[in-house]
């Protein structure tokens, strides 16, 4: 590896897009070993690159721009009226926990997950060598950020950790306690970690602005996009 930049990087073939219909998705992929390691990849994080499972890849599509990597100031984060009335829904009942392994109770929770709101997705059905392949890495510190109700696990934030910055891998949670908006609560909660351990930047991946589903992530401010190799203020 250069300083900044790797030297071998591999291109996918051509395939459907998960996000946008009639498009056709082709990835960077870092082949370089070098590259695996938390440091590393915070720099290929700052040129717009992402890990699924243990790989690190970037779109790179021959008709369409529109992945744009989003990251949020941590240490500067200021929650909109609309996040502090959720946040404060998390009430005495609700705790976070805190863990670098995963735990028993992470699955089955995921599965409700993605079979009751993503069914019409590319990861449904779900399966554990799926999950595992998806969430899990060999060679990078992951945390998992915990939402209890109770005595009752209720969502995960699986969150990589590098030494000056914070990237949101995945959150899932269950259905059931959908009108307390754990997905934003969980980025909140994300940022508060970051806060608390020094943590620049969190990293939320690729804002899609066509996909509604991929359209939230400009909604935590102040932040940056990266456009045309460069980031820029949001």
């Amino acid at each position: 590896m250069t300083e900044h930049f790797p030297s071998k990087i591999g291109l996918s073939q051509q395939f459907d897009c998960s996000y946008l219909p009639d498009q056709k998705e082709q990835l960077l992929v870092i082949l370089d070993s070098n590259c695996y390691t938390s440091m590393r990849f915070e720099t290929l994080l700052s040129f717009g690159f992402r890990r699924s499972g243990d790989q690190i890849y970037r779109p790179h599509c021959p008709a369409c721009q529109a992945c744009q990597s989003v990251r949020v100031l941590a240490n500067d984060y200021q929650p909109s009226r609309s996040q502090k009335r959720k946040w404060n829904k998390i009430n005495s009942e609700f705790r976070f926990e805190y863990n670098t392994q995963e735990q028993p109770g992470y699955y089955p929770l995921y599965e409700k997950y993605i079979t009751m709101r993503h069914s019409d997705g590319s990861m449904y059905p779900p399966n554990r060598l799926q999950y595992e392949s998806f969430l899990f890495c060999r060679w990078l510190p992951v945390t998992f950020i915990e939402l209890w109700h109770k005595e009752q696990l209720i969502a995960v934030a699986v969150t990589d950790t590098m030494p000056t910055a914070l990237s949101a891998i995945y959150t899932f949670f269950d259905p059931d306690y959908a009108d307390l908006s754990l997905g934003t609560i969980m980025i909140m909660a994300q940022l508060d970690y970051a806060r608390l351990h020094h943590k620049t930047y969190l990293y939320l991946g690729y804002q899609i602005d066509a996909c509604p589903k991929m359209r939230y992530k400009q909604q935590y401010l102040p932040a940056q996009q990266f456009k045309s190799d460069v980031w820029v203020n949001i």
